[in-house]
């Protein structure tokens, strides 16, 4: 009789440790951190089941600001389509568009039309823009000289070192009287086609990222709406900015890209009819005041 419930005993507390150490295990699979590239990925919605069938994930990169964000609004419209984002934040212009080029995400969010054709030209990719889904108005933002009108002669006005954001930057100050360029230039533009500059202001290229953190050393500087956001700055901060029915603004409207080939497929459809819902252009209205503009 010990002997038999000696035996119970022992079943009894090996089915016990069995069951700790499942749940265990589930436990740290769960919450183990993610690496640094799919930082953005815990943010994308958990696996869910819609029906019966699990939902599908699409890979998107995206700039931080206000990109992953507007991506992560839009993931509330895409699940109820059956899918769900796996957001990867990238912090600089070029990878995002080599992992889409190399297979590594469906879709990237985080570029123009401009930027998309040169860096296809010069890197011998083939990305596609499905289509339009917001502006951000490039602005000029005061350093050491606090107005337009105080602009000394000789002065340092920073601008992005991408080709065509420099010339997008170039055109902005144009239009503020501060330059001319050279006649039919336009989209290429860069500081060798400045063809009058009275104050004789120094132009300096410097990574698109990096400007707003320039300020300090510049008079002025020449900021991209996204990172203007991350540096803390507001469109309603610039002393000058592109007007939304500008040109520019035509011209320069992000959008989502993808590889050649891939704009027909129905998961990047149901992505794009996501980024360009009501709830969406509510969100981006009310976010970011102006900073960011839907596009119809």
């Amino acid at each position: 009789m010990k002997k038999l419930l000696s035996i119970l005993l022992a079943g009894s507390l090996a089915l016990s440790l069995a069951a700790c150490s499942s749940g265990a295990g589930e436990s740290s699979s769960s919450e183990a951190p993610a690496s640094s590239e799919q930082s953005a990925s815990s943010e994308a919605a958990p696996s869910e089941e819609t029906g019966s069938e699990a939902l599908t994930a699409i890979r998107v990169g995206a700039s931080p600001t206000p990109h992953a964000e507007i991506l992560r609004e839009a993931d509330k419209e895409l699940q109820k389509q059956g899918y769900k984002l796996d957001i990867v934040e990238f912090t600089d212009y070029v990878q995002p568009n080599l992992a889409l080029d190399s297979g590594d995400l469906d879709a990237n969010f985080f570029q123009h039309g401009p930027y998309l054709d040169n860096f296809n030209t010069e890197n011998n990719t083939k990305l596609v823009s499905v289509g339009t889904v917001h502006y951000e108005p490039l602005g000029v933002y005061a350093g050491k000289t606090k107005s337009l009108e105080e602009l000394p002669d000789g002065a340092a006005i920073a601008v992005p070192n991408d080709t065509t954001n420099e010339a997008r930057a170039l055109l902005l100050l144009q239009d503020q009287g501060l330059l001319t360029l050279r006649e039919g230039v336009g989209i290429t533009a860069t500081k060798a086609d400045i063809e009058s500059n009275p104050k004789n202001l120094k132009i300096t290229e410097i990574a698109a990222e990096q400007l707003a953190r320039s300020l300090q050393d510049v008079d002025l500087a020449v900021i991209n709406g996204n990172y203007a956001i991350l540096g803390g700055l507001k469109v309603a901060d610039a002393l000058a900015q592109e007007e939304k029915d500008s040109l520019a603004a035509e011209t320069y409207a992000n959008v989502l890209a993808v590889r050649e080939g891939d704009e027909g497929r129905e998961d990047i459809k149901a992505l794009f009819e996501a980024l360009k819902s009501e709830p969406v252009k509510a969100f981006i209205a009310e976010k970011y005041e102006g900073s960011v503009v839907a596009v119809d």
